[in-house]
């Protein structure tokens, strides 16, 4: 075994965040809401969502190497699944008037089921073939969301039930806090924050342990990992369950920011976007996939926010390339220069690793 030196200790001590730095960057986003407009918190928040979902898949992706263009049926799942349980059927559509609370629950929980059920697929499949199998999801996805009426509301969509918990009811009621008054936003913005640290810290606690090398040695060397005794389709179909339940609540989370779902945002081009948040933030990576998750999340609703001052950028129909569009040329920019100059992404996690942290996920 190779020993560091004096310098690769003191470079790996510098390289970690200090303590203050994290206590720092936490007080400023509690302080956030009190000073930030709806814009800019439903952007934060749409950046939550996304680097949840994002966590999933590079889970599934990046960790154990399993393609998969499917993620948006997942989201889909979430997002429909709490409006059915949440929803008291005042709209014409069926709902079984949960509390908010367990409708979020039974949502995810409904994301893996349909995970699970698709699971066996995932745990024999690898590669470009597991990805054309998943892209069925789509399809199906698309036509269920289009045709059921009744649960889904068709193409127009359904209403999002406001979310309870313990009292607090997440919609536009105001709720004065040190004089500044909360609606949706504002309160949505903390459960983000906790459900995103939640997610983070649990998928890096599954990294770091025996799962996660078992992940690796799947990705990595597949026949190898089975030799050694790993089994290799149930490691696969597990981690497609949990890679759906990470969708199911991103979805959720969107439904309440959204406050309305809409089929044809769960398409193939969202799918596309979480396996570019992956790649530009890095494969293998919780903090790669909350960097690109907030970078592609967040790059279109800045183009359309200042589309007036951008050369080229102009509002859709008023010629010019619009705020999306130009959105989807970027990060896809993004996508070829991060594969040729920087292959662990932007966090560069490879990069950052030293003798006595290499095993380590960052």
């Amino acid at each position: 075994m190779s020993e560091t030196t004096p310098t690769a200790r003191r470079t790996a001590v510098l390289a970690r965040p200090r303590p203050w730095a994290w206590a720092a960057a936490g007080l400023v986003l509690l302080a956030l809401p009190f000073y930030l407009d709806r814009f800019w918190l439903q952007a934060g928040l749409f950046a939550m969502a996304a680097a949840i979902g994002a966590i999933g898949i590079n889970l599934l992706t990046g960790a154990t190497g399993q393609l998969s263009m499917g993620h948006a049926f997942f989201l889909a799942v979430g997002a429909y699944g709490y409006c059915a349980f949440a929803g008291d059927g005042s709209d014409g559509l069926t709902g079984l008037g949960l509390p908010g609370w367990l409708a979020a629950v039974l949502a995810v929980a409904l994301a893996g089921l349909a995970g699970g059920v698709f699971s066996p697929i995932a745990g024999r499949l690898r590669g470009a073939y597991l990805g054309i199998a998943t892209l069925a999801l789509i399809f199906i996805g698309q036509h269920v969301l289009f045709n059921a009426h009744d649960l889904t509301g068709g193409y127009n969509g359904r209403a999002v039930p406001p979310l309870s918990l313990f009292g607090l009811t997440f919609d536009d009621s105001e709720l004065l806090v040190a004089a500044v008054p909360f609606g949706s936003a504002e309160k949505l913005w903390y459960l983000g924050l906790v459900l995103l640290l939640a997610g983070a810290l649990f998928a890096r606690g599954v990294l770091r342990g025996r799962p996660g090398r078992a992940m690796n040695a799947i990705r990595d060397h597949r026949i190898a990992a089975g030799v050694m005794g790993i089994p290799v389709a149930r490691y696969r179909a597990a981690v497609f369950v949990l890679s759906s339940m990470y969708a199911g609540l991103a979805g959720v989370v969107l439904a309440l920011v959204f406050q309305r779902t809409v089929p044809e945002y769960f398409g193939m081009m969202l799918s596309l976007e979480y396996l570019a948040m992956i790649v530009i933030g890095g494969l293998g990576s919780v903090a790669g996939a909350v960097v690109g998750g907030v970078f592609v999340s967040l790059l279109p609703q800045l183009l359309n926010r200042y589309s007036d001052v951008l050369p080229l950028v102009s509002a859709p129909g008023t010629g010019g390339i619009a705020p999306g569009e130009a959105a989807r040329y970027l990060y896809g920019a993004a996508v070829v220069a991060v594969v040729l100059f920087l292959p662990g992404g932007l966090v560069r996690p490879a990069a950052r690793r030293t003798p006595s942290t290499s095993g380590e996920e960052r």
